[in-house]
């Protein structure tokens, strides 16, 4: 239990914290990684350590409505996971299946309009956490304010290799031409769910590595990352907001690179490509230094 003024100061960082945020991710990846070294840190049961993150897990929900994030996917059972002792499986399955029963039915998830859909090898999970799915999804399909996506027995690897496998069995039965194939191509044979790009991927418990989550809609690196050290539990509201700080800080240095990038272009194509060159350049001009922007609307009239 934190003192009064531990809880005070936090309170006062988390403030400042959110102050100083210009600017939220759309899309949030999260690997809610530590729940059992937590409960071995507090001399518990395995199964009070996924009991508590699952409250974090509700918490983290009502901060990204809160902030406006448009969607969260919560890396929540992996494939590799089914390799785990069957009694700790078996809790961990009660739990998905009464969390998704209780955010469908949740007062708050209507209200805020969340859409609710799982991803991954759900063939594979128990008929009841199967059921409590198409419950959870048929309740909330009509929202589109906030999308929820639970990975459920999900791995990076596999999603791609079945979209490989997909995009093969078309070419070799004449559907689809080779020189058709295209990201859009992919992408259309990936798990129903995400809706766009992953902006920020947060881990916590101390690793840092993703973990084979996500890692088409992570474009590549261009998605920011935050690890800490704190187990899932001990996740707080002050953790996510300098998870948010990470990815503004990751936004405004891309902006600034292709700031200067086209900077560099304008000063180097001929007088006939100038305009579209223009239009490029004050797109992003507002990621460059002070004394720099000034000479650029000096020397190419882009202030307007």
């Amino acid at each position: 239990m934190l003192s009064r003024g531990k809880r005070l100061g936090y309170a006062a960082y988390e403030r400042l914290l959110q102050w100083e945020l210009s600017g939220t991710p759309d899309h949030v990846a999260v690997i809610m990684d530590g729940n059992r070294r937590y409960a071995e840190k507090q001399g518990a049961k395995k199964q009070e350590g996924h009991r508590e993150g699952a409250q974090t897990t509700e918490a983290l929900l009502n901060w990204c409505d809160e902030l406006g994030v448009r969607e969260v996917t919560l890396y929540t059972f992996s494939t590799e996971n089914f390799d785990r002792d069957p009694e700790e499986r078996e809790h961990i399955f009660d739990l998905v299946e009464q969390k998704l029963r209780t955010f469908a039915d949740a007062d708050r998830v209507h209200e805020a309009g969340v859409c609710i859909r799982a991803i991954g090898e759900t063939e594979m999970l128990p008929d009841r956490v199967r059921d409590a799915v198409d419950y959870a999804e048929g309740r909330t399909a009509q929202y589109d304010q906030l999308n929820l996506n639970i990975a459920l027995a999900y791995g990076g690897r596999a999603e791609l290799l079945g979209a490989a496998r997909n995009v093969a069995t078309a070419v070799e039965d004449g559907t689809l031409d080779p020189t058709d194939v295209s990201a859009e191509t992919i992408e259309a044979r990936l798990y129903e769910g995400p809706t766009r790009d992953v902006d920020l991927i947060v881990r916590t418990g101390g690793d840092e590595r993703t973990s084979n989550f996500l890692p088409w809609h992570a474009n590549g690196n261009e998605a920011a990352t935050f690890f800490c050290t704190p187990y899932w539990p001990e996740f707080r509201k002050v953790d996510f907001l300098r998870a948010i700080r990470t990815y503004q800080n990751r936004e405004q240095s891309w902006r600034t690179t292709r700031a200067e990038r086209s900077l560099a272009l304008v000063r180097a194509i001929e007088q006939s490509e100038l305009p579209t060159a223009k239009r490029m350049l004050g797109r992003f001009r507002d990621a460059l230094p002070s004394t720099e922007r000034e000479q650029l609307d000096e020397e190419y009239d882009l202030a307007d």
